[in-house]
């Protein structure tokens, strides 16, 4: 038997916003409505349901390995839309990207605080 995870629910103080920007900044198709959810597509086929919640959201971590080309086009519209980023999980290293595991690696916030990492080597 195979075991794959099929989504996750990401809480958000907004949901649009937090859909739409997830959406954008990692270059996937527009959220599609799904009960009380905005569900984002991934290649894998899982999917990221963004759900409105009222009050504080815990900050989650969620990362996402993508080829070398997809990181070139995503780091890019993280340093053009001005979105701070570190080298490291704890945000100690502002403004750089890490090279672990002979990759590249960065980490940024979304609109909820959510910590979220795009890296091309696992």
């Amino acid at each position: 038997m195979s075991v794959e995870l099929n989504h996750t629910i990401v809480s958000a103080r907004d949901r649009a916003a937090s859909a739409e920007f997830l959406a954008s900044v990692l270059g996937l198709p527009k959220a599609e409505p799904f009960g009380p959810f905005l569900a984002l597509r991934l290649a894998n086929n899982l999917t990221l349901d963004v759900m409105q919640v009222d009050g504080e959201v815990a900050s989650q971590h969620y990362a996402f390995l993508v080829g070398d080309d997809e990181f070139d086009e995503i780091f890019g519209r993280i340093r053009d839309r001005g979105i701070r980023y570190w080298a490291d999980p704890m945000h100690t290293r502002a403004g750089e990207v890490n090279d672990w595991n002979g990759g590249r690696g960065v980490y940024f916030e979304d609109p909820s605080g959510h910590n979220l990492e795009i890296l091309t080597r696992a």
